[in-house]
Formats: C-alpha cells, sequence, structure tokens
C-alpha cells in the first residue's frame, strides 16, 4: 500500500489536527492497527472519485496498548482496545475509527455505530514453529495470551505448556526467535496486512484450530448521528463480510461472551448466498468443549447466530461460563 501525501512513516498525528477540514480517523498506533487505518483511508479515496483528500490519522493509544503485564482477560476482557477511541469519537476529534473487528464489543457505546465492514481477509491461524498442533514437540512451551487458542491447543495437546505472550506480531515472532516459546499462534490476516510472508509457517484449517469471532475483518465506527459518514461508509462496506461478522457477533451476544470464557466461530458464505457458521465454545482447560452448527441464507445471519449461541448456552449451562 502506497501511503498518501500527508502520512509520514513514523509520524501520523497533525499537529493542526483540529483545524484540520480533512476526514480524521481515529485508529490505535501498532504497525497493523495503522496498515488498516490506511486500508480504509485509500479506500474512501478511491471511493470518492477524487472528491476526498487522504484523511488524517489520529493515533490513540488504548488501555490495552498500555496494559502489558497481565492477561487482558483478568483486566477488563472486551472494551480494552476501544474505549479511548469511542471517546475520541464521541468528542468529536475522530470522525471516524478502525477497529479490527474481533476486538468490538458485541454492544457498543450509545452513539456509536458500525458503518462499514470492509471485504474480510483470510480468518485462519498461522501456527509458528511447527507443521500442526499435533507436530509440536512433547511438552513444547506455546506462547499466547489468547484462552481460545490456548483452550484447542490444550484439547488436543494437554502436554503443551501455555506460556503468555504480548505484543504487536512482530513482537511475537521475534519473541519466538529469541526462544520465549517453541511456537506461537497468529492470524493470517494480520501477518497479509503487514505484507509477512506466511508461507514458511502452517496455515491451520477451521477444524483444527476454530477462528475468534470476527477474526480478519475490519469494522469502521462512526457516530449514529453522522449521516454523512453513515452514508461515506455505506458505500464501502462489503455486503457479504457484514452478514458473515454478524452471524458471528449474534452468536458471541446470545452467549455473553467475555475474554473469559473461550468461543470460536466462522460464518462463510458460498456464491449462492449460503452461509455456514460452525462454532464452539471450550474450559479454558480445553477438557470440555460444544460445537454447534447452522447453515441458511446469509438473508438470516443474524437469526442463525443468535440460535446457536442459545443452543450452547443451554447445551454448556450456566457454570460453564466465567465472569
Amino acid at each position: 500500500m502506497v501511503p498518501q501525501p500527508g502520512w509520514d512513516d513514523g509520524e501520523v498525528i497533525r499537529d493542526d489536527i483540529e483545524d484540520s477540514d480533512r476526514l480524521t480517523i481515529g485508529t490505535r498506533g501498532s504497525p497493523l492497527a495503522l496498515a488498516q487505518a490506511k486500508e480504509v483511508a485509500m479506500t474512501l479515496v478511491a471511493a470518492s472519485a477524487g472528491m476526498l483528500a487522504a484523511p488524517d490519522l489520529l493515533v490513540i493509544k488504548t488501555s490495552g496498548d498500555q496494559i502489558q503485564d497481565r492477561p487482558l482477560a483478568e483486566a477488563g476482557g472486551k472494551g480494552l482496545f476501544t474505549k479511548e477511541i469511542d471517546e475520541a469519537l464521541l468528542g468529536h476529534y475522530a470522525d471516524i475509527a478502525v477497529h479490527s473487528m474481533k476486538d468490538l464489543p458485541t454492544e457498543l457505546p450509545d452513539g456509536i455505530v458500525v458503518g462499514a465492514v470492509l471485504p474480510r481477509q483470510d480468518p485462519r491461524d498461522v501456527l509458528i514453529g511447527a507443521e500442526s498442533i499435533a507436530a509440536l514437540p512433547k511438552c513444547a512451551r506455546l506462547g499466547t495470551s489468547s484462552l481460545r487458542r490456548a483452550a484447542q491447543v490444550r484439547g488436543r495437546r494437554p502436554d503443551v505448556t501455555i506460556v503468555g505472550l504480548r505484543g504487536n506480531v512482530q513482537t511475537r515472532i521475534k519473541k519466538i526467535n529469541e526462544g520465549a516459546a517453541e511456537a506461537t499462534l497468529l492470524a493470517l490476516a494480520g501477518l497479509n496486512r503487514l505484507s509477512i510472508d506466511a508461507s514458511a509457517y502452517a496455515v491451520l484449517d477451521p477444524a483444527e484450530m476454530l477462528p475468534a469471532v470476527a477474526q480478519g475483518a475490519i469494522a469502521i465506527t462512526c457516530r449514529a448521528d453522522d449521516s454523512a459518514a453513515r452514508g461515506m461508509l455505506q458505500r464501502v462496506s462489503h455486503a457479504a463480510s457484514e452478514r458473515a461478522t454478524a452471524a458471528e457477533r449474534a452468536l458471541l451476544a446470545a452467549l455473553e461472551g467475555s475474554c473469559r470464557t473461550p468461543i470460536a466461530a466462522l460464518a462463510e458464505i458460498d456464491g449462492d448466498g449460503v452461509l455456514t457458521l460452525r462454532a464452539a465454545v471450550l474450559a479454558p482447560d480445553g477438557s470440555k468443549r460444544h460445537d454447534a452448527e447452522r447453515r441458511g441464507s446469509d438473508k438470516d445471519a443474524e437469526a442463525m447466530g443468535r440460535d446457536a449461541g442459545e443452543e450452547l448456552r443451554r447445551r454448556a449451562g450456566p457454570n460453564f461460563f466465567t465472569t
């Protein structure tokens, strides 16, 4: 992706941003977040047929970025990567905001809506350090802070030791190379957006590692009362990605899922508009797992997601879900 005029590699906050009449995009400051924000900016510029100048990027450090000494599940879970960005949006410091959709809580703050979902990248996970989960060395250390990934690995390989691993994509790869663990898991979408060659790594089939809800999707939020922004965003939203992620997020909402409950889901839509949803809830130690599947018209995406979530909730029982 080629940076537009007004963007510098290391500096994306304009000193005169409050006086700028250009569109302002709120974003986190990690390399992946900036890549996603620039993708959104270029998409909007292209869709405007030259009527929109290159937007400003307002980098915001979130609570999730600042907490590095403990797992995010212990610090509050969902919303840690969005709270400060939401505040900037509601305070009119930003016109729109860009998020990895898997970080978005199912309930957004009053006054904020998802205005668009860009075409979803490959949602699968990549294993670094072995050809498959089965091929991990006996008693290997696998670095991850994702309860979803840890639970699925433990379910297949109870001998594997899970060690906490935080940081952006490049930091986690570096830590593995330095021996912090024998292996780790990353989202293929993130590697692709950062132009990191994943050919040397093992791309895991969803049957082996079911992705996180909305993994690989970019969500663009805006103020609910900003009709101009909503109209602009609707022109770039990808209908199939909207419906697939809507099914997954409806399932998550029905489960009242949090970062303390390993939940995985993937909705896929074929060329005939048939949506297939696969979902699972797991015990953190991987010892128990409940699966559900739905298949039907993508027009019924949210209803299918809710129904699958309610089924999993009934089957797992109230004691299965931690708070």
